[in-house]
């Protein structure tokens, strides 16, 4: 494989679903010097979390109670992408995007993973977030609704600007 910013790198994915580990573990199983830590519950995941320096971790958001393991990551300041296919809803990558996410992405697009890991990895969290909405923009309006951002349309315009900065997150236990 070519040269990757993946390469040498240390992940963490927690989901309650197997199948979703095994998928991300094939997805990025081509990069060398690659770790993938496997989590599928919230005990689990904010165990390794308090144990390892994470260069990027990937968190559901049901299930593992992935708002709680997603307040824990940021607060120890690791890119953090957030996974989900039952929680696909504006109300949630707002919430998401708040607490300090860097991506918010459909299962639906967990082929995309590799390239949403290298953005968050190698971008700042502001050009991470535009990054995203560059990528996912379609997909959010096709899933919520051309008019999802019009009731916060100043957020969400510099949420997609990159303009956006989030407030500093108080680790809750």
């Amino acid at each position: 494989m070519a040269q990757s910013i993946l390469n040498d790198k240390r992940i963490l994915a927690v989901d309650d679903e197997i199948d979703v580990l095994e998928t991300l573990e094939d997805l990025l199983d081509g990069y060398p010097g690659l770790i993938l830590d496997r989590a599928s519950d919230y005990e689990t995941g904010y165990h390794l979390l308090r144990s390892w320096t994470y260069d990027a971790v990937i968190l559901d958001i049901m299930g593992v109670r992935g708002y709680d393991l997603l307040n824990a990551a940021v607060h120890l300041g690791f890119p953090t992408v957030m996974l989900t296919a039952h929680a696909l809803s504006s109300d949630h990558l707002k919430r998401s995007v708040t607490m300090g996410a860097r991506a918010y992405i459909p299962k639906e697009r967990m082929s995309d993973i590799p390239e949403f890991l290298e953005d968050v990895i190698s971008l700042g969290h502001r050009s991470s977030l535009k990054r995203m909405f560059q990528r996912l923009g379609g997909v959010f309006n096709k899933r919520f609704g051309s008019k999802w951002m019009e009731d916060e349309k100043t957020f969400w315009d510099q949420v997609a600007s990159g303009e956006y900065r989030p407030d500093p997150v108080i680790l809750k236990k």
